[in-house]
Formats: C-alpha cells, structure tokens, sequence
C-alpha cells in the first residue's frame, strides 16, 4: 500500500467521534485528578503548610521551604518522565496511564493524613516530602501518555484540538483544587483549618481517582504504538536513543515550554502568595480570582488548540508567550491598585495569555519525536520546562519579594522566562504536518516546508 493510501486510510480509522470523545474524556479526568493533586499542594503550601509544617521558622523563610518542598515533586517529574517513558514506548500507553494514577492518587491521600510538627517534629516535614516526590514521579508518567492517548488517536487535522483537551485538564484540576480549598476554609475556624481542616481536600482526592482508574480501564492501545509494536521497531533503551537522535528537541521543546510554568505557577501559588501576604487581600479573595481565571482557561485553551490546526502550532504560542511578558508588569500594576476587580481583570489577561501558550503546547512537543521514543521524548521536554519553569518560581518569587519588596522584581522573572522560550520556539520548526504514525523520524521531519493546508496536501505535494 502506498504512503498516501496508507495515510488516508489512517486518517479513515481515526474519525470515529464517539470513540474519540471516550479517549479524549478518560485522559482529561485522569489529568483532572493529577493536578487536582498537584496544585491542592501548591495552595496549601501558600496558606497554610508554612504554619503547620515549618512553624519554628520567620514568615519567609518558612513560606520558601514549603514552596522549596513543592518544587521537589519537579524533581521527581524527571525520574517519572525517564522511567515511565522508558516502560510506555516498551509495553504501551494504556498500562503506565493506570499506575501513574493509582500512584499519585495514593500519594495525595497520605498527605491528608501526615501527622503535623507539633506532634511529631522534623518527621513530619520529612514525611510531606516524601509524598511529595511519590506525587512527582507519577506526575512524570501521567502527562505524557494521556497527551499521546488523544493526539496518537486524533484525526490529522485536529490533533491540535484534541491535544488541547488533556490541557484543561491543569485548569478544571486547579479549579476544583480551590473550589474544594474554599469550602472548607469558608466553613470553618483558622484554628480548625490549620488542625484538621487542610486534610479533607486531600482525602476527597479518592473520590476522583476512583472515577478516573474506571474510565481508564476501557480505552484501546493509541494506533501510533500499536505500529511500533508490530513492527518490532521498539527501543531497548528508548531513554538513550531519545537523547542519540533528539536531544536538541528534548532541550529547546523544554525551554520552549518554560513560560507555560513559570506564568501558571505565578497564578496559582506565587500570586496567591503575593496577593495575601503583600496586599492584604483575604485567602478568599485570591482563591476567587484563580478560579475566574481557571474557567476563562478552560473555554481558551481549547480554542487556541483548535486554532493551532488552522494556521499552525508556532505562531499561536509564539503569541502567548508574548503576550505573558507583555502582560508582565500590568498584571501586578492592577494588582497593586488593591481593587478586586482590577485584581481580576489582571488575573484574566495574564490567564488568556497562557491559554493561547499551553493550548497547542501539548501537541507541538508530541509532533517533535518518532512513535518510537515518543513516550520519553514528550514527557522528558515537558517535565523538564517544569524543572526550569515552575518548580523554581514561587520560591524565587518570595526571596525577591523579601528581598526587593518591589513586585517589579517578580515581573522581570516573568519577562526572562517568556524571552528564554521565545528563543527556543524560533529554533524549533512547525509541526502540524506529518504522519503521526511515523516510527523512526518525528512528523514535523518529513514536510518541513509544506504549505499551510491539511496533511493530505502536503503529501500529494511530494
């Protein structure tokens, strides 16, 4: 069979809506529950950890060690990435899609019932970050497969748009991560909530888990590995070939990617931080203007992913990152009015920005590599631009607040976050076109200089 027939009827194979409706469902519930987990960390470290795990130590310092601790599930992410994407590309997406979720849900459940300082000392502290980096290492797995079960499996022309709906799954995760945070706080005393009341979003977080392992157990192997695996073309190590062949994609793709963490984490934890802290803003009041923006981010990053199929990947992120540096030093400039609805109009600008970055993100760094090392190429570019990007970012945040007291001096670290990524997606090229399926050579390989159009134009060009 010919490439172009072979193509089409790939094409054909991939059009089935209710089929991708249950894939795209099952890897945005499971990427739902992973940053639930995730960013119900980073609220707590913002609120309240620094209280009740660090309370020997002065305001900052504690507030930076419980954001250091945050930053160590980064960390993890790369050993997770490494290790689940060496087992993906072996035995297949499906399979690490479940043990990264039973891991991190198990995780997160623990910390709901770590013991604080006061009653067992440093093994407390000891004990979060522990779960912390389990939370991490499953984390590193959980992206990257749910990423290629909706873009291995999407029509050509909307892997963009499909790609675009695990994305949500961080805003919906973030959302109810605070909606849950809110209730509780709103509901009860300080006193209560530093004793027992941080606990219950943790353990609710079963809840979610229970629903995504369900929905997960029945969906198919993606098409692009199922290729793999018949054609006996898998890596034995897929870490070292990964690094042999694409190492200046695994590289630029995470820088490329940097400002995607580095602007969600200022929104969610640093921001939080700022606006309690330095503005006087109630716990309340912060958890509101995340949650406004989370739901701005739920309806624009499907959109920009969409958008991304018509006239590329690049230019629409090369948009959103401008867009976060410009949006830099008006952000905190409304912010620093101390007026709510300034606060919130601030939080959705910089939130639309990051939307029209992180939509196509997702399927951009999967369009970078072969099926064959497809796995550990994406989730390594990813994990890394979170080790760069948000792991750093609310610790660094605090020190220059505490040590500048300018909140200039947290936009500065946001315009050098989003030039380090402009720089690098300049260096990389489109890759909306291609055959997925592609074993050895990455998609965006094979029509570097089609024109804007579908797939199959590009492929009748040749």
């Amino acid at each position: 069979m010919s490439s172009a027939a072979t193509r089409s009827a790939s094409t054909s194979a991939r059009l089935d809506r209710a089929k991708m409706r249950k894939i795209s469902t099952a890897s945005v519930i499971g990427t739902t529950v992973e940053w639930y987990d995730l960013f119900l960390f980073g609220t707590a470290s913002a609120l309240v950890f620094n209280r009740i795990f660090f309370p020997e130590l002065d305001g900052a310092i504690g507030t930076i060690l419980s954001f250091l601790t945050f930053a160590s599930a980064y960390l993890a992410r790369m050993v997770g990435a490494i290790l689940f994407g060496h087992f993906g590309d072996r035995v297949g997406r499906k399979s690490m899609l479940l043990i990264s979720l039973i891991a991190m849900g198990a995780a997160t459940f623990a910390i709901g019932l770590v013991p604080d300082y006061a009653t067992i000392g440093i093994a407390a502290p000891l004990l979060l970050l522990t779960l912390r980096l389990i939370q991490g290492l499953a984390l590193g797995g959980e992206w990257g497969g749910a990423v290629l079960m909706t873009v291995e499996h999407a029509p050509e022309n909307k892997r963009g748009f499909y790609g675009s709906m695990v994305q949500i799954g961080v805003p919906v995760g973030t959302l109810i991560a605070n909606v849950a945070f809110l209730l509780v706080a709103a509901n009860l005393s300080e006193a209560d909530l530093l004793s027992w009341g941080w606990r219950v979003p943790f353990l609710l977080s079963a809840i979610l888990v229970g629903v995504g392992i369900y929905i997960r157990l029945n969906i198919e192997e993606t098409p692009s590995f199922q290729k793999v695996r018949e054609t006996g073309a898998k890596a034995k190590i897929p870490f070292a070939d990964l690094m042999r062949k694409y190492w200046k994609q695994v590289i630029l793709g995470g820088v490329a990617t940097l400002s995607t963490g580095s602007t969600f984490t200022l929104l969610v934890a640093s921001g939080v931080n700022y606006g309690t802290t330095e503005l006087g803003h109630s716990s309340d009041t912060m958890l509101w203007a995340v949650m406004f923006a989370c739901v701005l981010a739920f309806v624009a990053i499907p959109f920009f992913g969409r958008l991304s199929d018509r006239v590329g990947r690049k230019p629409i992120i090369f948009a959103g990152v401008a867009a976060e540096a410009l949006l830099a030093f008006p952000m905190f400039w409304l912010m620093d009015t101390g007026s709510v609805p300034l606060l919130f109009v601030g939080y959705g600008l910089m939130m639309l920005a990051f939307s029209a970055n992180y939509g196509p993100i997702a399927t951009f760094l999967a369009e970078l590599f072969g099926s064959k090392v497809r796995y550990s190429g994406l989730s390594v570019s990813y994990m890394l631009s979170g080790l760069l990007g948000s792991a750093a970012t609310p610790a660094i945040t605090v020190a220059l607040l505490a040590a500048t007291g300018q909140s200039s001096s947290i936009a500065w670290y946001v315009m050098g976050a989003a030039a380090l990524s402009l720089i690098a997606l300049y260096l990389l090229t489109e890759t909306r076109y291609g055959n997925i399926d592609a074993v050895e050579a990455a998609p965006s390989s094979e029509n570097l200089d089609a024109p804007a159009g579908t797939v199959e134009s590009a492929e009748a060009a040749r």
